[in-house]
């Protein structure tokens, strides 16, 4: 059984409410805080959490419980209250459940998943008790070690979660890898892949006949020194896991934009324009919604986004935004305050089915709208064979294949545009945005030929290599 169950309610769970779900477990447990608050416990008589409660979320966003979760619930926005249950205790995922349940109950809501809800007292065996949880740990960590903090996640997909994103800053502050270990069976929502994306963070699959395995990498894995770490051979190479052998091909490919777009730093400036015309010139509308951790609860804002990011300047920004159901779209955004300005790092995927035609030729409009209107820095599109769904699996998948890269009219002028205008083999740039200082488009290809990255990496090599170098 799952250690996370979600009630998921028509109202906001409310003090009394929060109470009832609390005596799941008799009234012999104890209730603290932490997270300044935000994070209720139910703990056993010695005072160590056996559940920890996060504050209700309102999820106005349509499609969320759906996607995260396969569990659709009625039209309108939705109340979500995650329970995060001890992995050191066999009730403890029973004493979730029951807490869930009574939410359920009382407020007329469902659980996820179905199976887990009850409203039964849950006692704790005699003698069992979770094991201590280090004060430097956040709610959502297993395993906390000098180098690493360990989360087990035992969900079909395990989504960038406010319990994740605090573990992940946790980890990051005191200098630790953030490692999450799952089964199998689950898979990774495009946000958690972006952020476990480089060492030391790491997806960890434990299967039952392979035993431990990177999914992203595949590298064979096993716990040493109090961390994940790959396992060489005689000649100091990694091996590559069986289970990480790549699945038959179903059809199914994501459009991938990565993009820059830089902004000066002034009172005036609004924030995820680029993105929404972005999704506007490839889905047909704008982002359903954003938020900083899934799910997505709050509706589509540039205003709102700008002001986050503002207030938590000068410190970066990360963010997520979701298309609506009918078209698989999501984004991550980070926005970061450089000496050159405000930034914004985008990532922006796609997905589509077999029978289903990417607009590629849609590319060239938007690049040539980002530069006229958004300051864009450089665009890179891609296509890769990959799950409609954008969900992650722990099997080989092909990296994307370029299909064209735009450089902004401004980063042409500092790179000198006769330059930058004449690649040697190279493809020639096409001239979009405005007459006076265009923006270069270079076409790579359909996304098809895997050679194409051989001519990004020329093209990257000449615009970026300083000139005094390229002479040597």
């Amino acid at each position: 059984m799952t250690k996370d169950v979600i009630a998921l309610t028509p109202k906001m769970p409310d003090l009394p409410t929060l109470l009832a779900g609390l005596y799941a477990g008799g009234p012999d447990l104890g209730v603290n805080t932490t997270a300044d608050g935000a994070v209720v416990q139910l703990c056993g008589t010695d005072g160590r959490p056996l559940v920890s409660v996060e504050t209700p979320i309102l999820v106005q966003v349509p499609g969320e419980t759906n996607r995260l979760l396969d569990h659709a619930v009625e039209d309108g926005p939705v109340w979500w209250t995650e329970a995060r249950a001890s992995t050191a205790v066999a009730e403890a995922g029973r004493l979730a459940g029951s807490f869930a349940g009574r939410l359920a109950t009382v407020l007329g809501g469902t659980v996820w998943p179905p199976e887990a809800a009850s409203t039964e007292v849950v006692p704790l065996t005699a003698g069992v008790s979770a094991i201590p949880a280090p004060a430097a740990a956040a709610p959502a960590v297993d395993v906390l070690t000098d180098t690493t903090a360990v989360v087990i996640q035992d969900r079909p997909l395990v989504p960038m979660t406010s319990w994740l994103s605090d573990a992940l800053r946790t980890a990051t502050t005191t200098d630790r890898a953030l490692q999450i270990v799952t089964p199998p069976t689950a898979r990774l929502t495009f946000p958690t892949r972006n952020a476990l994306r480089g060492l030391p963070n790491r997806w960890v699959v434990q299967d039952p006949e392979h035993g431990y395995y990177d999914g992203l990498s595949g590298a064979v894995l096993h716990w040493k020194n109090g961390t994940f770490t790959p396992v060489h051979d005689e000649h100091g190479a990694t091996g590559v896991a069986e289970a990480f052998a790549p699945t038959l091909g179903t059809g199914d490919r994501q459009l991938i934009l990565t993009l820059r777009t830089r902004h000066p730093a002034d009172e005036n400036v609004v924030l995820g324009c680029g993105l929404e015309a972005a999704f506007h010139h490839l889905t047909g509308a704008p982002p359903a919604g954003w938020s900083t951790a899934e799910p997505v609860n709050l509706r589509w804002s540039t205003r709102q986004l700008t002001d986050l990011a503002r207030s938590r300047a000068p410190q970066p920004t990360w963010l997520f935004a979701v298309g609506h159901p009918d078209r698989p779209a999501l984004a991550t955004v980070r926005v970061l305050r450089t000496p050159a300005g405000v930034e914004e790092d985008i990532t922006l995927a796609i997905g589509y089915g077999d029978d289903e035609k990417p607009p590629l030729d849609a590319v060239e409009e938007l690049a040539t709208a980002l530069d006229t209107e958004h300051r864009l820095v450089t665009l890179l599109t891609s296509l890769r064979a990959a799950r409609r769904d954008l969900t992650v699996p722990p099997t080989l998948e092909a990296p994307p294949v370029p299909v064209a890269f735009t450089l902004g009219s401004d980063e042409a002028e500092a790179i000198d545009r006769a330059r930058a205008g004449h690649p040697p083999l190279c493809p020639t740039p096409t001239r979009v945005g405005l007459e006076s200082r265009p923006a270069l488009h270079y076409p790579l290809g359909d996304g098809t030929d895997p050679d194409a990255w051989s001519a990004f990496q020329r093209l990257i090599r000449h615009l970026f290599t300083p000139r005094q170098t390229q002479r040597k």
